[in-house]
C-alpha cells in the first residue's frame, strides 16, 4: 500500500509536469523568452524539444511508474528549481518562468520552494514508491477514488501558486 501523503503529491507533480510540456509545445514563446533574458541560446524548437521531454518523462511516469521515471521526474524538478533559485539570486529580468508556455508568474522563492519540494516526492518515489499505479492505489479507500482526488486539488494548487492567476483576473476586470 502506497502512502497517500507522499503519492498524491507525486501524481500530482506529474501531471503538471505533463500539462507544462503540452503547454509548452503549443506556446513555447514565453519560455523561451525567459530562457534568453537569462542568458540562454534558446528558440521555439529548442523549448519544444525539451517540452516534448518533459511530456514523455510524464507520460512514461504513468504508464511505467518506477524508480527510472522516479528519478527523470526528479531530474526535471531539479532543473527547474537551478533554474529559479539561479533567476532569483542572480536579478535575472525574466518577466515571467514560462511553466506552462505563456506568461505566468514571475519567479518567486514559493516558486522555487515548490519545485524543491516536487524533487522531495519523485525521489521518494524512485526510491520506494509502488511499481505501478494499480500498486498506488491498491488498499486505498474506496479504490483510491480520495488518493485522486487529493492529488487533483494539490495539483490545482500548485498550478495556481505557479501561475498566479488573479491579478491577471484583476486587469481583465479593470478593463
Amino acid at each position: 500500500m502506497s502512502s497517500p501523503v507522499v503519492a498524491a503529491p507525486y501524481l500530482a507533480e506529474v501531471a503538471l509536469l505533463g500539462l507544462a510540456g503540452a503547454s509548452k509545445l503549443t506556446r513555447p514563446v514565453t519560455t523561451a523568452r525567459a530562457l534568453q533574458q537569462a542568458g540562454l541560446k534558446a528558440s521555439r524548437t529548442t523549448v519544444r524539444v525539451g517540452a516534448a521531454a518533459e511530456l514523455g518523462v510524464a507520460v512514461a511516469a504513468v504508464a511505467v511508474p518506477g524508480a527510472l521515471t522516479g528519478a527523470l521526474v526528479a531530474a526535471s524538478y531539479a532543473a527547474f528549481t537551478v533554474f529559479i533559485a539561479l533567476a532569483l539570486r542572480l536579478d535575472w529580468p525574466l518577466s515571467s518562468c514560462g511553466c506552462f508556455g505563456k506568461p505566468d508568474a514571475l519567479p518567486t522563492k514559493t516558486h522555487a520552494v515548490l519545485d524543491a519540494a516536487a524533487v522531495v516526492f519523485a525521489v521518494w518515489w524512485a526510491a520506494l514508491g509502488p511499481s505501478s499505479l494499480a500498486n498506488a492505489f491498491s488498499g486505498q479507500p474506496w479504490d483510491g477514488a480520495p488518493l485522486g482526488l487529493l492529488s487533483a486539488v494539490l495539483a490545482l494548487i500548485a498550478y495556481v501558486v505557479w501561475t498566479n492567476p488573479i491579478p491577471a483576473a484583476r486587469t481583465g476586470m479593470e478593463s
